[in-house]
């Protein structure tokens, strides 16, 4: 019977591990995902305003004559 406790209690502490480096593990992949959509958003930022310069730029060109 104490052969039985003692192999249950590893295996709860073995669980207790786990757990605690999965979360662990949850913690910096959400980090990691936070810092990728901010990268994602400054680089959609970037491209919207060179869109837009270069829309003005556009705008500025002489007419195509036919």
């Amino acid at each position: 019977m104490q052969s039985e406790l003692d192999a249950l209690d590893q295996k709860l502490a073995q669980l207790v591990q786990l757990t605690q480096r999965l979360r662990a593990e949850n913690l910096q992949l959400r980090q990691h995902v936070a810092a990728a959509l901010n990268e994602q958003r400054k680089s959609q930022d970037k491209l919207s305003q060179a869109a837009q310069r270069i829309e003005g730029i556009l705008e500025h060109l002489p007419a195509e004559s036919a």
